[in-house]
């Protein structure tokens, strides 16, 4: 990839093949990852050196080429760092495959509208889930514990929650004992509940944060299945916790579950388009009339 050949060349090596170079892409991956978490408000090149790991100048001459791929973009004034227009136009085409966003987008706005609350559409990468979208309701009070681009732990808010719960249990227990530790330093309210908050997710089918992440702040989520089975995603709302009791609950949670339904159909539908096109130039062909 030309993009990380500047770091590669530093040091002589000749291929980007190479160990040197495989070490290189990961970094050029991590930075692009934590600038996927910056939003609007760009991050400094300090923020960057002390979130990835790397060194100050290995840092920043990432950063330069990955500048010059049009990856990355620095702002003239504040100084600060964003995603560039290159990796928009990636994305814009891996939405195509992994088009989630594209289709769920009305779902989100419809939760926010019917509940007055926030509404969020998230995605599961690895053992994260990220937040594509945020849409507010009406109503004053609002919760912001999560906004576009925010990553999380699996099992951390109402929608990781409902991802993990969504997975074999053999899954779960395998992510709990690999991530205990980090749970335990960056969710100390919720990993000791978390077992049991998987065991009543999977009972009741959706999953009900009660300010285990940050007190007052509660949230319910529910899992979109692909077609295949597979969790990827969810829907989730967030809410003061006056704005979460019990007689809202079932209420809430209908409205979730038939946007997820909505979801899942038009999933459902996106993977058949090979199908639906063979279908559309069959009946185009004309039969051959008997003699």
């Amino acid at each position: 990839m030309d993009l990380i050949r500047h770091d590669i060349l530093r040091d002589g090596a000749a291929e980007a093949e190479g160990p040197e170079g495989a070490q290189s892409v990961g970094r050029a991956l991590r930075l692009l990852r934590l600038l996927g978490t910056a939003g609007q408000s760009g991050v400094s090149l300090a923020w960057l050196v002390a979130r990835s790991g790397l060194s100050k100048p290995t840092c920043r001459r990432l950063l330069v080429a990955l500048m010059a791929e049009g990856m990355v973009e620095q702002d003239e004034e504040s100084r600060g760092y964003f995603l560039g227009r290159e990796a928009y136009l990636l994305g814009m085409v891996a939405s195509e495959r992994h088009g989630v966003h594209r289709i769920a987008l009305d779902c989100v706005s419809r939760l926010a509208r019917a509940t007055g609350d926030a509404a969020f559409l998230q995605v599961r990468h690895g053992d994260f889930v990220v937040c594509l979208a945020r849409e507010d309701g009406d109503w004053p009070l609002r919760s912001h514990v999560l906004k576009a681009g925010d990553r999380h732990l699996l099992g951390a808010g109402a929608g990781g929650l409902a991802v993990l719960a969504a997975l074999p249990l053999p899954q779960c227990e395998a992510f709990l004992a690999a991530h205990a530790e980090m749970l335990r330093e960056r969710y100390p309210l919720l990993a000791h509940q978390l077992p049991q908050l998987i065991e009543e997710t999977r009972a009741r089918g959706y999953a009900l944060n009660r300010g285990a992440i940050f007190p007052g702040s509660w949230g319910m989520g529910m899992a979109i299945r692909e077609p295949s089975g597979r969790v990827e995603a969810c829907l989730s709302l967030a809410a003061v916790e006056s704005r979460m009791q019990p007689d809202r609950e079932a209420e809430l949670a209908a409205l979730l579950a038939e946007e997820v339904r909505i979801v899942e159909q038009r999933l459902a539908h996106q993977s058949r388009p090979e199908a639906s096109a063979a279908g559309a130039v069959r009946s185009e062909i004309p039969r051959k009339r008997s003699a």
